[in-house]
C-alpha cells in the first residue's frame, strides 16, 4: 500500500509530479487560500508526510493526531510554526529549505532598504494618484544609501549576502550575532557590534535573524530609542522580532525615518492596520523568497526530503 503525502498549498505539478510516482499524493486546493484547520487535522491523521508552507500551525495537536506521520517537509528556511520539540518525541522528522533562498532573500531585503529611504512606495503611489504636478526642488527626498553604515541583525547566510551587497554600495556593514564570524570579518570587513551599539551607530538597520525566545520582541520601545532619527529600519525576517506597536509610535513621532517590513507578526496583516496608514512604511507581503528559480528550488528541495524520509534514507536539510 503507498504511503500518503498531504501538500498544505496548490502547487506547480512539476514539482509534485516526483511525488506521484511513487505515493499517493494529495494536495489542498487553492494556492492562495490557506488550507482549514480542520481539513489540516482530518489529513494529517492519515499523512506519512506533510508538506507545509509557514502559515500552518504543526502543533503537539496535529502531531497527536497524525500517527502515520513520519516527516513534516517545510517549504522556508524558519519553522517556528512547527512544534519541534513534540516532533522530537514523536520520531518525526522536520526539514527545511535552506541555501537555495539567500541570495534572492538578500536581494529583497536589500530592495527594501533601497524603496524606504528613496520613499520609492510613497512616490509611485502619488503618480499614480495623480498628484504628481509639477517638479519640486524637496519632493520626495529620501536618505542616501551610498557610503552610509549599514547594522545587520542576525548574520547568517542572507545577512551575509546583504553584507556583501553593502560592499558594492561602499556602506560600513556592522553586524550584531550569536556568535562572531571571523572568517566573513577578515574577507569582507564586517566589524561584529553589541545590539545597542549597532542601533546607536548604523543609518539602516536589516533584521534577519530568526524568531526564537531570545528574539521575540527583540526590537522594542527602547531599542527603536537608540536609533537615529534618520535611520531606517527593515525587517525581512520574522514579524514577531520587532514590536510593532512600537514601531508604529517611533514612525509616526519622527522617532526614526522609515520602515521597510516584508514580515509582520500576523499574517497575512488587515487592511486596517495601523502601520498601513504611514506613508513612512514600505510594506511587501512575505516575498524574500518569491522568484521563480528559487520557489521551484525549494519545491525540489522539499519533494526530495519526503521521497527519502518515506524510503528510509536520510533527508537533507533535518532539523530534528
Amino acid at each position: 500500500m503507498k504511503k500518503t503525502v498531504f501538500i498544505t498549498r496548490k502547487l506547480p505539478d512539476e514539482a509534485v509530479a516526483p511525488l506521484r510516482e511513487k505515493f499517493n499524493v494529495e494536495m489542498w486546493d487553492s494556492e492562495d487560500e490557506p488550507v482549514p484547520r480542520t481539513v489540516l487535522l482530518e489529513k494529517a491523521e492519515e499523512a506519512h508526510a506533510l508538506w507545509t508552507v509557514i502559515s500552518e500551525e504543526v502543533d503537539r495537536e496535529l502531531l497527536g493526531r497524525a500517527k502515520n506521520l513520519e516527516i513534516v517537509a517545510q517549504m522556508a528556511v524558519g519553522y517556528n510554526n512547527i512544534d519541534v520539540a513534540t516532533a522530537k518525541e514523536q520520531g518525526v522528522m522536520v526539514t527545511n529549505t535552506p541555501g537555495v533562498l539567500t541570495e534572492t532573500t538578500a536581494d529583497l531585503a536589500f530592495t527594501l532598504m533601497l524603496a524606504a529611504a528613496r520613499r520609492t512606495g510613497q512616490a509611485e503611489r502619488a503618480l499614480r494618484a495623480g498628484e504628481w504636478k509639477s517638479w519640486t526642488p524637496m519632493g520626495f527626498t529620501g536618505q542616501d544609501v551610498f557610503g552610509a553604515t549599514l547594522g545587520i541583525i542576525g548574520m547568517g547566510r542572507i545577512g551575509e549576502g546583504v553584507a556583501r551587497r553593502a560592499r558594492g554600495f561602499e556602506m560600513d556593514v556592522l553586524y550584531h550575532n550569536r556568535t562572531r564570524k571571523i572568517e566573513a570579518e577578515s574577507m569582507y570587513g564586517f566589524q561584529h557590534a553589541e545590539l545597542d551599539d549597532l542601533l546607536q551607530m548604523a543609518d539602516f538597520i536589516i533584521v534577519l535573524a530568526p524568531l526564537t525566545d531570545e528574539t521575540r520582541g527583540l526590537i522594542g520601545k527602547r531599542e527603536l530609542g537608540l536609533m537615529k532619527k534618520t535611520a531606517v529600519l527593515v525587517n525581512a525576517a520574522r514579524g514577531g522580532i520587532v514590536d510593532e506597536q512600537a514601531l508604529y509610535d517611533a514612525l509616526r513621532h519622527g522617532q526614526i525615518w522609515a520602515a521597510g517590513l516584508d514580515v509582520f507578526e500576523d499574517e497575512p496583516i488587515g487592511l486596517e492596520h495601523p502601520l498601513l496608514e504611514l506613508p513612512n512604511v514600505t510594506a511587501l507581503p512575505h516575498i524574500g523568497s518569491a522568484s521563480i528559480r528559487t520557489r521551484l528550488a525549494m519545491m525540489k528541495l522539499n519533494a526530495d526530503a519526503i521521497k527519502d524520509a518515506l524510503e528510509g534514507r536520510e533527508p537533507a536539510n533535518r532539523v530534528v
